[in-house]
Parts: structure tokens; sequence; C-alpha cells
């Protein structure tokens, strides 16, 4: 596939050299010299230096004969992003994404008008990123969760503890003392170990720091948790720290479901303009989230979330880490270096964020065939989660599971069959139209979107 990206920020350079890692033929635009040099020696991908928006630019960039045109020009004006996805659809680029930066742009109406354009999908890194935090936050007992139809089947994430009562089990062993009930409800689909992810086999050996990733009906959850050895936990009130962006929105959606929310901001200017612009109930205090006797003083033991959105992921790390220590049950932290993710999840970090990682599971789905619903990064793991429909004669509804020959380096946990929910087993049978919930290692994901053709 043809990818012309304009923009070379954190979020283009990272959809660029994640693209081309796939295969794909990139090219990138950028008018600042400095953004492609750093992109060119860390990614074989062919830059063009010139402004994003300029005709004769995109032209030589290809843009015509381009699949597809990603429009993340790290920038202010949101507007250089939506004229140059314009300009591309209208040069001939098949599909158009562009990032944005303000949320009336997403409202139903002006989604349609700007689809009715072109646009196939315009998308606001910060709001998605508020969005995955208020979700994380809904369910607390889970270190990750994705949803799928609505909740009726969901992956979550667990990191076992010294007080697991799976620790040095076979999955087997664990499988066996499972009441059949409870088996039908739930399933274990991967693990991540020291980086590695791995699909479990019968004599797998689950270890102390292990994250294991598990598939459930509504209705399993609380199973899961009784299993896992892990308690519920109810959040009423969260500390942020961290006036950004992606604070206030995470404030405004907890506020307006009844949880109590305080923002911990150093600047005293930016504390003050939060206080004017949020509502009356979401308390902001001018003070430093890194100074852990300040946060002992305002309570921080009171609370039962800790989220550290600072944009330095030094401080989120280490804030929540105190966090924990002055005996905060939930803590998340918003991390954009990758080599920082894994060491958060060992100093104990419950939840890590990534915006870059969200936001490319969005835009990597218009790489795969027109059957894929999304797909998600989870965090701990370089795997994705992918949601399919099955077409009618496509290769997976011809035969049971156990017998497709599906990509070792992939499962089918779930699936979505009108208004019921099943956990796949060896035995299931996919049907025409059925919503199938896959998780998949990287290097499987072309063979996998040839089964759903």
């Amino acid at each position: 596939m043809k990818i012309v990206i304009q923009g070379a920020g954190e979020v283009g350079s990272h959809l660029a050299k994640m693209l081309r890692g796939e295969g794909n033929d990139i090219t990138v635009i950028d008018d600042n010299p400095g953004r492609l040099q750093n992109l060119a020696a860390n990614a074989d991908i062919f830059s063009i230096e010139g402004n994003p928006t300029s005709i004769s630019v995109l032209r030589n960039a290809g843009v015509g004969k381009a699949d597809l045109f990603i429009a993340v020009y790290p920038s202010v004006l949101q507007q250089m992003n939506i004229v140059g996805a314009l300009l591309a659809k209208h040069l001939g680029a098949g599909k158009v994404i562009a990032r944005i930066n303000d949320e009336e742009f997403l409202s139903p109406e002006n989604k349609l008008l700007f689809k009715e354009m072109g646009i196939e999908l315009m998308f606001y890194p910060e709001r998605i990123a508020a969005d995955e935090i208020v979700d994380q936050l809904r369910h607390a007992t889970f270190s990750e969760t994705m949803d799928f139809a609505h909740g009726r089947l969901q992956i979550g994430l667990f990191k076992l503890d010294e007080n697991s009562p799976m620790l040095d089990l076979k999955l087997l062993e664990f499988m066996q003392g499972l009441p059949k009930e409870d088996a039908e409800k739930f399933r274990i689909i991967a693990l991540s170990r020291g980086g590695n992810t791995i699909i479990p086999k019968l004599d797998t050996i689950f270890r102390y720091g292990d994250l294991v990733f598990t598939i459930a009906k509504r209705e399993g959850l609380d199973l899961l948790v009784k299993h896992f050895g892990k308690k519920n936990i109810t959040i009423g009130n969260v500390m942020i720290i961290g006036g950004s962006q992606i604070a206030a929105m995470v404030a405004v959606s907890l506020a307006k479901a009844g949880i109590g929310v305080t923002i911990i901001e150093r600047d005293p200017a930016k504390s003050v303009r939060l206080a004017e612009k949020l509502p009356d109930e979401i308390v902001v205090i001018t003070g430093d989230g890194r100074d852990s006797s300040f946060l002992y003083e305002e309570g921080i033991s009171g609370y039962d979330a800790f989220v550290a959105l600072t944009g330095e992921d030094e401080t989120n790390i280490l804030s929540c880490v105190v966090a924990k220590k002055l005996g905060v049950p939930r803590t998340i932290a918003e991390v954009e270096n990758f080599e920082y993710s894994r060491l958060a999840e060992e100093l104990g970090v419950d939840s890590v964020i990534n915006k870059k990682l969200i936001t490319a599971g969005r835009i990597f789905k218009f790489t795969l065939s027109g059957r894929a619903r999304f797909v998600k990064y989870m965090s701990g793991t370089s795997a994705e989660v992918l949601e399919y429909t099955a077409a009618p004669g496509s290769t997976i509804t011809k035969k049971p599971l156990k017998d497709l020959g599906f990509p070792a380096g992939a499962i089918i946990g779930g699936i979505i069959r009108g208004s019921d929910a099943i956990i796949a087993v060896g035995d299931t049978q996919v049907e025409p139209y059925d919503r199938v919930a896959i998780f998949a290692l990287p290097d499987t994901l072309r063979e996998i979107d040839r089964f759903f053709k």
C-alpha cells in the first residue's frame, strides 16, 4: 500500500515507522528539515521537505496514487491538516485521515459534513487518550480493558502479584480447577513476560509479574476477579497531576459521572485558567505533584485513583510510584516514550497511556481489509486486539477454529453473534456476519486479514 503522511512530528513519525514495518511504501511531507532528518535516521522512508499544503509538493509526493493519506502535521492550526486532507482527496488519494484539536469537529453533524467532503476519519489524540483513561477508571480492577459490543465481551489485562492463586500453575491445571459453568464465561488468551508476548499452551506456567490477557462475557467479569485473587475497586474520587488538555477532559468526564476530582498544577497562572474554565465541582490546586510531602498534605491516601498527566514521562511514572506507596489503589501514567512503558509496569504503575499507540490503532485498520472494524494496541505487549466482521464465504466461516490453520501467533477469543456473546474454543465455528475478537502478534496481521476476505 502506498501511504503519504503529512507531518513528521511525534504521531506522524510513529505512524511512519509502524506502517513501514508492515511493508507499506511510505512518503512523509514536512517543512521542518530537523524533523525529517530525525525520522530518516530511524526509518526507511522517503521524505519531501516543503509546505504540506502546497499542491505541487503534494503532487511531487505522489498523493494522486496514494491508497491512504494521513494529515498529522504537528501544529496548533488544525486547518493545515484539514486543507491537506481535502486537497489530497481531490488530487486522487484513496482514503484520507486528518488530525484535529477541536471537539466541535467531532459532533455527528460536523463529522458527516467532512465525510461528505471526502475525509474518512478525523481524530483527536488527546480526546482519545482522555476517553481511554476514563474507561480504565470505570474498570479499575483491570490494568487495561477493551469492550466489544457495548461490554457484552471484554478483554481485560491482569498483572499477577505475589498473592495470586494462579502462580506456578500450568494453564491446564488452572482450567481443570474451574467449574464448567465458569470456564464457559471467560478464557485466557495471552500473557506478556519480560517484554515477550506468548500465546499460551496447556503446559504454559504462570509466573509472578506476568501480564495476563483474558476475554470474558459480561457475567464472567466478577469470576475473573475472584479467580485471579483480585479485589473490586470502586472509584469515588481521583487526583490528577498536570493541568494538561487531557487532564481537563478527563476531569470533566469524571465529574459528569459523579466522581470527585482534584487537579494539581505546578504553574500558578495555568491553575487559575483551569479553575475558571472547569466546572465548580472540580478542585484545582497549585502545587508540585512531584513532592511527596505536598501530596501527603493534600490527603492523597484518601483517593481511590491517581492519574499523572504532566507531559513528562519520568515525573508521571515516579509520582505514580509515590502515590502507590502512599496507599492509592489505582494509578495511571501517561508515558509517550516506549522505552519507559515497561519500566513503569515493573515499578508497579497499574496502567500506562500512550496517545501515539492509541491513535495508531485507529489508523492502522485503514491499511487492512474493510472487514476490520477496529484495531487497538494494549500496553505491555507488542500484540494488537482486532475486531473483524466475517464475510459470507470467507475462509474463517469454512471450518471449526481448530481445523482452520489459523496463525500460531494469533488467537480468536470470542464472537458476537446477534445479541449473543460466545467464548471461542476449538469446536467453535464462525458464521457469516459474526463479529470476531482476535488477539494477534504483528507478523500475523496480513495472514489474518486473508481469512476474513
